[in-house]
């Protein structure tokens, strides 16, 4: 992850679960089984530039495993 989560995730949604999820698999073999969920919700980050932005964010989580592989998917605003 090259940026970090400086504030609490806002309006967290699940978008896809379980078959789902295309990286299903990838992920049960990595992290272990688990409910596995894809979500998103909007946060403040700071990029590796010490810049800090509004972004979009998107990751995985499963009960038991907790949450994986934050990526920024969209900056909002300026």
């Amino acid at each position: 992850m090259d940026f970090e989560i400086i504030s609490e995730i806002k309006y967290p949604e699940t978008f896809a679960r379980g078959s789902g999820i295309r990286e299903l698999a990838r992920l049960q073999r990595i992290y272990g089984m688990g409910m596995w969920r894809k979500r998103k919700g909007f946060a403040t980050v700071r990029l590796q530039d010490g810049s800090i932005r509004e972004a979009e964010i998107h990751w995985y989580e499963a009960n038991g495993v907790g949450k994986r592989e934050f990526k920024i998917k969209r900056y909002i605003g300026i």
